[in-house]
């Protein structure tokens, strides 16, 4: 396949790297420093366990033109740069599907706008990196924890989704075909912000969060409230498998908590954490329409948001 990944940080370049390693048709969209980093050096990565290096060259470009053509783009950007993408997204229609590949609590609503709902698909990546000696540390996550999860709006099992999946796993990544990925979208926003709230509310590093009982008791909290949000808005909680936070014990469920944040992969998965500030707040400002339409109190929610901005 033919992929155009727009974003060239982290997360985007261990995607094109391992995509290139698999023989795939990799072109990066990067821009200044980056641009002529990759162009000179290639994506060079690092396993976080075994501490394998890796480097890749890519081809890379520094704009989309309107007559360029790829079986796929990945858009793999913080949320709030998205919209900066959507007009040259646009312009392009000679590429049929363009993934957004991240957090998104608000729905596809402004993309298939821009560019059409048959080209729109939505995904969330099962990897994490952080910058470290001239390289991305990185480990991807297990399909039991969080492979690379896939969908058509529609939840249909299409042609391109099984192809994009087949082309990502035989790049490395697990991956899981979502059939209702908008409701897997925001149940992972329900849990990932409570998370990063109370991350910073310890101090900002998982060893200080896994020490700190208020702050655990407050994201577990404040993570059921959220899935009372999306249930009040016709939501599912997706995948099914979140539901054990409505009836396992408070004690248990923070006793799983605190290991999950004293992993030894922890600091990578969570080092975008302060970097991600931005993305967070408005994140916030998307589950808070979800939170007034709901109509119900979610105080321990409040209380996390506060660790954002005061406002």
């Amino acid at each position: 396949m033919r992929f155009l990944i727009i974003g060239a940080g982290n997360i985007g370049s261990l995607y094109a790297a391992k995509l290139a390693q698999s023989s795939q048709e990799v072109t990066v969209l990067a821009r200044g420093a980056r641009l002529e980093e990759i162009r000179q050096r290639g994506i060079e990565l690092e396993h976080a366990v075994s501490g394998e290096r890796t480097r890749t060259p890519v081809q890379v470009v520094d704009h989309l033109d309107s007559a360029d053509e790829y079986d796929v783009v990945l858009v793999i950007l913080p949320k709030q740069r998205i919209a900066e993408v959507l007009p040259v997204l646009a312009a392009n229609q000679r590429t049929p599907s363009v993934m957004f590949f991240g957090n998104n609590a608000a729905g596809p609503g402004a993309m298939t706008d821009a560019i059409g709902q048959g080209r729109v698909l939505l995904g969330f990546p099962g990897a994490a990196g952080v910058p470290h000696e001239g390289a991305i540390r990185y480990v991807i996550t297990s399909a039991r924890e969080q492979p690379t999860t896939l969908g058509e709006l529609d939840g249909s099992r299409s042609a391109r989704i099984l192809g994009l999946a087949s082309a990502l796993e035989a790049s490395g990544f697990p991956v899981s075909v979502s059939t209702n990925i908008d409701a897997w979208l925001k149940t992972h926003v329900a849990k990932i912000l409570p998370t990063v709230c109370t991350l910073f509310q310890a101090g900002g590093t998982p060893e200080q969060l896994a020490d700190d009982d208020e702050a655990l008791r407050l994201m577990l909290r404040a993570i059921r409230e959220g899935f009372r949000v999306l249930r009040a808005n016709g939501v599912p909680i997706t995948p099914r498998n979140h539901r054990v936070l409505d009836w396992l014990p408070e004690s248990a469920l923070l006793f799983l908590m605190r290991k999950m944040v004293s992993a030894e992969t922890a600091a990578i998965k969570f080092g975008h954490a302060e970097q991600g500030r931005a993305e967070w707040v408005l994140l916030a400002d998307e589950f808070r329409q979800l939170i007034e339409r709901a109509g119900i109190p979610t105080p321990s929610l409040d209380a996390a948001y506060r660790q954002l901005s005061p406002a």
